[in-house]
């Protein structure tokens, strides 16, 4: 088993993206890249501490490609607007990968740098790719939120866009 750490603005969604595909063996919502040790939601959300909301994902590589993964982050987002994510604004919301190794790292950059050639998003892209520092699990209300409160608003106008999408556009990637 590998990991892979992605923010994709609120971790709600991003979390629920990634949580059915195949290979997938777990998803952690979290917190990384800020300046104080096992930060609360509150002070994250504060916008003072730095800290980035990111899932953790757990994966199988022989079923699910570190490449795969980043195809499907790159497209369930806007990795072109700076420190927001549709309604959700803030350095918090900002898009980021963080490389668990060297070979994440380069992996990143050179899918970042083609997307970037082909001309594939509207603007540039802002996503920043950066070695992992440190990941902090947010709190257990966080965890697993879209399948255990997928009937909140925000679930039903927000998160479950972007499951739809993933089912639409990678249908084949899921679990059965």
């Amino acid at each position: 088993m590998e990991q892979a750490t992605f923010g994709g603005g609120c971790f709600w969604c991003t979390e629920a993206v990634f949580q059915n595909l195949k290979g997938v063996e777990k998803v952690v919502s979290g917190y990384t890249g800020g300046r104080i040790a096992n930060p609360t939601y509150k002070e994250v959300c504060s916008g003072l501490t730095g800290h980035n909301e990111v899932i953790q994902i757990t994966y199988d590589p022989a079923v699910i490609s570190y490449e795969e993964l980043l195809e499907v982050f790159w497209k369930t987002h806007d990795p072109t607007t700076l420190n927001r994510q549709g309604n959700d604004a803030g350095t918090q919301y900002r898009s980021g990968i963080y490389a668990h190794n060297a070979e994440q790292q380069h992996t990143a950059e050179a899918y970042k740098q083609k997307l970037t050639e082909a001309n594939a998003f509207s603007g540039p892209i802002t996503t920043e790719i950066l070695p992992l520092a440190a990941f902090y699990p947010a709190e257990a209300y966080h965890q697993n939120y879209y399948n255990l409160n997928g009937s909140q608003p925000y679930c039903q106008f927000v998160v479950k866009s972007k499951v739809d999408k993933v089912k639409a556009v990678f249908g084949d990637k899921l679990k059965v």
